[in-house]
């Protein structure tokens, strides 16, 4: 008996399948026939969803980072937080290995699935670029930050610590690892015009805390 699916359950079925086929086999050596046969569709019935294989990819990091987005956009509207700890706060809340299928990190960081890798950090980095600049206009505003270039300051800031911090990029000893971390923060302290070691010390009060 053809079961027929509302079309969002549909579009959501083929993406849930095709992330896990691509934490499975990788993104170059899984093929829209793979996700047909594992789903039980025709290929009539994927076309009208997606144009191509790199356009479920789309919606698979879509997925995952906007799941990152909406834990991000609920710590800019606590009203109850400082400007200090949203900014802390996002970066916590951007952590995103459990928001994809378990594998699918892995894969990302073969040499094969280079554009499944670029697609994701790009996607991450312009999804939270504005949420960003946002914390950081609001934190200008209160007097708290001194931001001349929010949105550009940001911006760059995202690259360099998401594509540093990426060990499918760049393979940082451990002894190194800190210095990396004290370093970004000393960058990012500069980038929001606040005093030397302010960040540092609400990172400690945090590691403390928990």
């Amino acid at each position: 008996m053809r079961i027929v699916k509302e079309h969002d359950e549909r579009k959501n079925e083929i993406i849930d399948t095709a992330e896990r086929l691509f934490a499975m086999k990788g993104y170059e050596q899984c093929s829209v026939n793979d996700i047909l046969t594992e789903i039980g569709i025709a290929k009539g019935t994927f076309y009208h969803y997606f144009k191509s294989k790199e356009e479920v990819l789309d919606a698979v990091i879509g997925k995952s980072t906007g799941m990152i987005a909406e834990r991000v956009t609920e710590v800019v509207d606590n009203k109850s937080l400082a400007p200090d700890d949203k900014v802390l706060q996002v970066f916590l809340a951007m952590k995103i290995e459990n928001q994809m299928e378990e594998g699918f990190l892995e894969e990302m960081h073969k040499v094969e699935n280079t554009l499944m890798h670029q697609k994701s950090l790009v996607s991450i980095i312009e999804v939270l670029t504005p949420i960003l600049t946002q914390v950081v206009e609001e934190g200008n505003q209160s007097g708290a930050f001194h931001c001349e270039y929010p949105e550009q300051f940001m911006q760059i800031f995202l690259s360099s610590a998401i594509t540093l911090l990426d060990d499918g990029i760049f393979q940082v000893a451990p002894e190194k690892i800190q210095g990396l971390f004290i370093a970004l923060v000393a960058v990012l302290e500069k980038m929001l015009g606040v005093e030397k070691g302010r960040f540092w010390k609400r990172i400690g009060e945090y590691l403390s805390a928990s």
